[in-house]
């Protein structure tokens, strides 16, 4: 699975439409007119005005990336302006706004230069919603607002993590990712009676697939849950996951596989 299939089809390009705008809209009611040095438990380093700048930063550099075609440097989270508080709402919305309409306007289908090579507009799509699926978790420990998110929605956030994880070159944006060659060994995710999925970690690098889950060590919980333990939102010891088998792979496959 590298690089990724991405769906370019128009059912799926509109289901990673929705699924942005409503996670968007989420976040930004869990922190409208909050104050900016609210903590984030989830993120300790950022205050609450942090995390919103960057969300809203980053979906306008994903835009950015979709109208030029080309490689942009990452932008730093410190320096974003989301303004004051009680407009932190719309100037989220807008940035999502503006990634959607760039890919509308060029294609979701229309390749463009990614640190994993030629990749289309809609990768972008599916990177900022997976990313903000996530942030829409640090936002609510930090609101203290309810967060929830749909099984297919879940797993759309784990396969896309997964995919980052198992490109060749992601390993030049995060050198620790290399640390997770192995000899054959498995990890697994096992969303109750659902299919799974397979982590494989080879001399020349991880491959993943979806089916029966059976590995050398298996995290076993909701498919929410499961994407938050990925994500290191939640750890191994917590109540809503449990751990069967080498449970120092699944350590090992947490501290190496962030970013």
């Amino acid at each position: 699975m590298t690089p990724p299939d991405i769906a370019t089809t128009a059912t799926a390009t509109a289901r990673l439409v929705d699924g942005l705008r409503d996670r968007t809209a989420r976040v930004a009611r869990a922190v409208a007119g909050r104050a900016p040095d609210t903590p984030v438990p989830t993120c300790p380093a950022w205050p609450l005005r942090t995390l919103v700048g960057h969300l809203g930063q980053e979906h306008r550099w994903a835009a950015e990336l979709v109208r030029s075609g080309q490689q942009l440097p990452p932008p730093d989270p410190h320096r974003a302006d989301p303004g004051p508080p009680d407009e932190w709402a719309e100037w989220l919305q807008q940035g999502a706004e503006e990634l959607i309409r760039a890919v509308r306007r060029v294609g979701a289908e229309r390749e463009s230069d990614t640190f994993a090579g030629p990749l289309p507009a809609a990768f972008w799509l599916r990177r900022m919603l997976a990313d903000t699926c996530v942030h829409h978790y640090d936002a609510a420990c930090a609101t203290a607002t309810a967060f929830e998110i749909a099984d297919d929605l879940a797993a759309v956030v784990i396969g896309e993590n997964l995919d980052l994880l198992t490109m060749p070159a992601f390993a030049a944006v995060r050198p620790a990712v290399a640390e997770l060659r192995g000899r054959g060994e498995q990890i697994g995710f096992r969303p109750g009676s659902a299919e799974g999925w397979v982590v494989t970690r080879r001399p020349g690098g991880l491959r993943w697939e979806r089916g029966p889950v059976e590995a050398d060590v298996v995290a076993s919980g909701s498919a929410a849950d499961l994407m938050l333990l990925i994500a290191r939102r939640i750890t191994p010891q917590d109540g809503r996951v449990t751990v069967t088998g080498d449970r120092a792979l699944l350590d090992h496959w947490l501290a190496h596989s962030a970013f």
